[in-house]
Order: structure tokens, then sequence, then C-alpha cells
């Protein structure tokens, strides 16, 4: 198989740290391919070096057909690199945005205005592309982003946490703007906070915990991985959450993962409905008042926090 990124035993050092220890990863033209772990876990250096921003230490990484050590000018001109924020003019309209790019990247004036007027249709700017990039909404400025780093028509576009500070509408748009360049068959690496986002876009990902890929597969893959359901319970107020995880722990065996967000709310991971029925049975002899349950397949965010709590690689069959 034909892949847009390979890489072996992928190393980097700063100052006798070593941040990236031997990564191995096969990414497939055309799909989109997640990237996620906590900060510091070592994907941020990991994309410096895909992207030819970073030299490797040691290993060897296949980008587009070349070789980012030795070919990085070839790599440059086969992909595309969208951060965190938006590298814009602010005083130009989104449409003279696209245009000054394109003219940039040798298009000529007749070819720039056709590739700019495209791309502000296809990417939904229309009403706002003679007004200046300093009026825009967040959604629009990462949506204008996006479409200036396709001008060159990328074989692989690396969006680096393209979401960041959006509110949910302007996420959703983003969304819609990847599915759209896969739809084109550009193959997308992306890294990013939301495991929503992740969850809902990539056809597989690549859970990065100090240094180390610990796990890889598709999003159903990983939320098997960690067990087969989740069970969620809503206690009433004034419930003792710490003194009912040790009553799960000791009397079920079953680990709890309490909400920080929620003080009411716990989740427990199991492997078959019995066992939900089992804590909930516990819970009930011992006058644990509940208002109410669900049991469903783990959240992403399970998954990373069962996964990141090990530095051992998890296989997953494909």
């Amino acid at each position: 198989m034909s892949y847009a990124i390979e890489t072996n035993d992928l190393r980097k050092s700063f100052h006798g740290n070593e941040v990236v220890k031997g990564i191995r990863l096969r990414v497939r033209k055309g799909e989109l391919f997640a990237l996620l772990g906590p900060n510091g876990a070592g994907k941020t250096t990991t994309i410096h070096m895909l992207t030819t921003l970073l030299k490797p230490d040691g290993g060897t990484a296949v980008v587009a057909g070349y070789d980012v050590a030795g070919n990085a000018g070839e790599v440059r001109k086969k992909i595309s690199v969208t951060g965190q924020f938006a590298a814009l003019d602010e005083g130009l309209s989104g449409l003279q945005n696209l245009l000054l790019i394109a003219r940039l990247y040798g298009y000529s004036k007749k070819e720039a205005r056709s590739i700019a007027e495209e791309l502000i249709q296809s990417f939904g700017l229309s009403e706002g592309k003679d007004r200046t990039v300093e009026s825009y909404s967040g959604g629009m400025r990462r949506r204008l982003d996006i479409a200036a780093g396709i001008i060159t028509r990328p074989e692989l576009i690396f969006l680096d946490e393209p979401t960041t500070g959006l509110d949910p509408q302007s996420r959703k748009q983003v969304w819609e703007v990847v599915r759209m360049l896969l739809k084109l068959g550009t193959t997308v690496l992306l890294t990013t906070q939301y495991l929503e986002e992740a969850d809902q876009l990539a056809d597989r990902i690549a859970v990065i915990d100090k240094g180390r890929i610990i796990a890889e597969g598709t999003p159903h893959e990983l939320k098997a991985s960690i067990g087969g359901k989740t069970l969620t319970l809503r206690l009433s107020e004034g419930a003792d959450r710490e003194g009912i995880g040790r009553l799960i722990m000791e009397r079920c065996q079953l680990k709890v993962i309490q909400d920080e967000a929620d003080p009411l709310l716990i989740r427990i991971a199991v492997k078959e409905a019995k066992q939900a029925s089992g804590a909930i049975h516990t819970l009930a002899a011992n006058d644990v008042s509940i208002e109410h349950f669900s049991l469903s397949e783990p959240t992403m965010d399970e998954v990373f926090l069962a996964l990141t709590g090990s530095v051992e690689r998890r296989e997953i069959v494909q």
C-alpha cells in the first residue's frame, strides 16, 4: 500500500531530553488521520518534523513520497499547513487575500481570480468576500485560512487544532470544510484538543503519550478496546461520590470515572450489561439514590483518559 505519511522509529531530543521516542505512523492516502495526546506528549514536535520545520534526530519519515530530511523542498511542494492562528492580512478582504496568495504562487491574474472565486463560493464566504478580514468571525477566518492553504491543491494538509477557540456553530462549519477536502481526495492529518472532533471526522486515530504512540485504530476500535459500554449515573444532591466510587470498586471490581465538570455525574466502564445491572443493584442495596442512568458506547473522552494512563502501546486489530 502507498502511504501519504510513513515513519519508522522517528526520534527527536531537546537538550538531552528525548521527546519523540521512536514513533511509527502509517497514514493512508485520502484519509483523515487524527493525532491526539495531552500537552507535552510530543505531537507538536512530531508535526514539525513531518512538515520539515524540524530535522529528526533518528529514524525516517516519508511524506508525500519524499524523505523529510533529504528532500524537504519537495515535501513542501506537496503539503499545506494550517496552524491555530490564521495567517491572513487583516486589512485585505477575503477575496483579496486569496488573490494575493495565488499570485505569490505564480498563477496569472486570470487563474488567480478563477481559483479565488471558486474557493470563496465552496467555503461559504460569498457574502463576506469584499469585507476586510478584521471584520470576520472566528469561523470565517478559519475557513478562509484553510481555503488559502489549498490554493496549490496540496496532496496532504496538516490541520493543527483548527477549531480552537471557536463556538460550536463555527466548529461545525469548519467540520464541513474538512469533509469537503476529503471528498476532493486530500489527505488530512489533524491534531485537536476536542475529542468529539476526532470522533466525528477521523477515519483513524493515534494516541501519543510521553513521546510514544500508545494506541491506534478507528474511533470504534479504540472505544471497544477499553470496554464494551459505559454506565452513566446521575446521583442525587449530597451523594458521597468518593465513597460510591470505593463501593463500586470493592463490590463490583469496576473503576469509576468521575466527571470534574459535574459533581453528580459518574461513569463506569463495563464489558457487558450484566455488570451494569450488578453495579446498579449494589448501589440500591446500599441506599444510594440515583436520579437516572444510561448505558452507552464509551466516549472518546473516556478512551483518552483510559489510554493516557498507560505507557504501553495497545494493539488494536484492524
